[in-house]
């Protein structure tokens, strides 16, 4: 999703160019801190779900690139105008545009998904919303240099396995919102960050991987989990009360992936280098030291769970199904958005703020996530609107009886075995 965003620097302090060598750590930290959340009001609402792709006649196989991207080009005008793009293990997603509150978005995206899943399934293709491919091993299907890079880079770095899974076997739902006014900054990150274990646990839907059962609700947060916590871990400080310079810590702190040449694909680097050991020229990747562009590249390989990019990007939601992602979406739009939801999400989700791995593990059956879960969607379903009771309904009933998505397609699994599960999910059967 992109927002159209106005420049918070002044004319007598433009932003560098692109090919501006950065001449320090500080000077990067800066160029980091200025750019990366957006004073304003908060109210728009951007939506990106990504679903796996099955072949309905043999959910082994994965499709190929050609077969996704031949698909893709047929599809007719989408009424929401959502973008569409393929993972790198063949996910397909769909990106929408940051509309006006939660229901527009919602309705913009359920439009898009319908007209999507119908030309896939034309094409003898089902999405499939998991959090974990629970079936195939991973495998990279989408050639693009960048994704090269980054199997090369996980292989060279010592977590081949994980970075393999999360490149090419994980699926979730994104919501991405307005940063807000500058004042509420730190509370605003805060909450977003401490609603992680309670949403996690409401949304956990991948309880198997590549035909394995790791014990886990979210086998996706567990793969997350095994990646450099530098990258991939939460970004507050110690008491969050400065998002940017903390996310300016963060991205400095954080090691260089990739290295971008002008007549070259990207190069990855296996070594530990934090960016500001670059910027700083104790180590002089490529043969020199980085430009703009190569911090503004550095922080498109930082996947924290609430990432700043002028607005939110709330990344640690699983894929989850058509019947509950809309209540999902609403429930945490409007405990970040509505203020008085947001007292009530503060106060619930305090005793469980930091059980991020508690949550992917066990889910709703630790009782202190099924409280703060009942309480925050409780909160959200006396909020919504008609169009979205159903769902609701479905989504406090779950979380009321202490289950998840992920109890669902385990009980369906092994009713059925998992490859008529995925098939059964495919074609769209409940």
């Amino acid at each position: 999703m992109t927002f159209t965003i106005t420049s918070e620097v002044s004319d007598a302090h433009p932003p560098p160019s692109p090919c501006t060598e950065l001449t320090s750590a500080d000077a990067a930290a800066r160029q980091v801190g200025a750019g990366c959340l957006r004073d304003g009001p908060v109210g728009r609402v951007g939506l990106e779900i990504e679903a796996h792709c099955f072949d309905l006649t043999d959910p082994t196989r994965r499709p190929g690139w050609d077969e996704l991207t031949a698909t893709i080009a047929g599809l007719p005008p989408l009424p929401g105008g959502s973008r569409v793009t393929v993972e790198p293990g063949g996910a397909v997603e769909l990106s929408g545009p940051p509309l006006a509150g939660p229901l527009a978005a919602i309705d913009a995206m359920v439009g898009d998904r319908i007209v999507l899943c119908a030309a896939f399934a034309g094409a003898g293709f089902g999405l499939v919303s998991l959090g974990a491919d629970p079936l195939r091993p991973p495998q990279r299907v989408n050639p693009g240099a960048r994704y090269r890079a980054m199997e090369a880079f996980f292989a060279a770095s010592g977590t081949p396995a994980a970075g393999a899974a999360m490149m090419t076997s994980t699926a979730s739902v994104q919501v991405n919102l307005d940063a807000g006014p500058r004042d509420g900054w730190a509370d605003r990150v805060r909450l977003a960050h401490a609603l992680g274990p309670t949403m996690i646990a409401i949304t956990a839907n991948s309880p198997l991987l590549s035909g394995e059962n790791p014990g886990w609700q979210s086998a996706r947060q567990r793969v997350w989990s095994h990646l450099d916590s530098a990258r991939c871990g939460p970004v507050l400080g110690e008491n969050g009360e400065d998002p940017a310079s903390d996310w300016a810590r963060y991205a400095m702190k954080a090691p260089v992936m990739l290295v971008n040449h002008a007549d070259a694909d990207a190069e990855p680097v296996p070594d530990w280098v934090p960016f500001a050991d670059w910027a700083e020229g104790r180590v002089a990747l490529g043969g020199r030291r980085p430009t703009a562009a190569d911090l503004d590249y550095h922080l498109t390989t930082l996947f924290p769970p609430v990432r700043p990019r002028q607005w939110l990007e709330i990344r640690y939601l699983d894929s989850v199904p058509d019947t509950i992602w809309p209540a999902v979406a609403f429930t945490l739009v409007t405990l970040l958005d509505d203020p008085t939801a947001t007292e009530l999400a503060a106060e619930a989700t305090e005793p469980v703020a930091t059980a991020w791995d508690q949550a992917a593990h066990i889910g709703l059956a630790d009782p202190r996530l099924q409280e703060s879960a009942q309480r925050c969607v409780r909160a959200a379903a006396e909020r919504a609107p008609a169009e979205l009771a159903e769902s609701m309904q479905r989504l406090v009933r779950s979380v009321e009886q202490g289950r998840c998505p992920a109890d669902d397609f385990r009980d369906r699994a092994a009713r059925h075995g998992i490859a008529p599960a995925v098939t059964q999910l495919a074609r769209g059967e409940l």
